[in-house]
């Protein structure tokens, strides 16, 4: 009984250290983004996407796209103020563990095994904006899957900041059933291969 009695002390510390370990990093990025209406953005954009694309009136499918360009840019300068400002914390603050599960302070105790989300954010503020670009010349339907791509793997980069990448995966799994593997190879070939280097896949 003693045994079990300790198990569960451990356990319930583990857990609760893990818990406010994690819900400080939750603070520091929700600090940031606070400052910027991205989340907005984003959910305007994604769902302006689908209405344009199920858009059956030529006329008003382009009217749709026409509002979606400015929405695009004000996405990309509020992303590349939101990247510059969180580029400022402090390096210690802003490793993230490679491990699959959530290990508190591992990006302390393994740093060899993690990256940095400021370098992240700078990779999906490039990828972002040379989507909204269209610098490949996609049509409008492949520029739109692009750049949800590109937002998609970024709030999977946030996520996995906060709680770790196996939570960030099934969520993104959850919510836009669309797995990393299925993000990474919609992205930019840009993005990818910077992203790659970044995680070390």
């Amino acid at each position: 009984m003693d045994v079990l009695i300790l198990a569960a002390l451990i356990a319930f510390s583990a857990h609760l250290l893990k818990s406010r370990y994690q819900a400080r990093r939750i603070a520091l990025l929700g600090s940031h983004l606070a400052q910027f209406q991205i989340e907005k953005l984003m959910e305007n954009l994604t769902q302006g996407y689908l209405r344009a694309l199920g858009e059956s009136d030529a006329g008003r499918r382009e009217q749709v796209w026409n509002l979606l360009a400015g929405t695009e840019v004000a996405l990309c300068e509020q992303f590349k103020r939101f990247a510059a400002d969180f580029a400022r914390v402090d390096a210690e603050e802003t490793r993230v563990s490679k491990l699959p599960i959530a290990l508190p302070y591992a990006d302390r105790l393994l740093p060899a095994a993690t990256f940095d989300l400021r370098q992240a954010l700078q990779i999906h503020a490039q990828g972002i904006e040379a989507a909204a670009r269209n610098e490949a010349g996609r049509s409008l339907r492949d520029k739109a899957f692009t750049m949800s791509a590109e937002l998609f793997l970024m709030q999977h980069s946030c996520h996995w900041f906060c709680k770790s990448k196996t939570v960030a995966s099934a969520r993104m799994l959850a919510r836009h059933q669309t797995s990393h593997d299925q993000l990474l190879a919609a992205v930019s070939p840009a993005t990818r291969k910077a992203y790659g280097a970044l995680v070390g896949r």
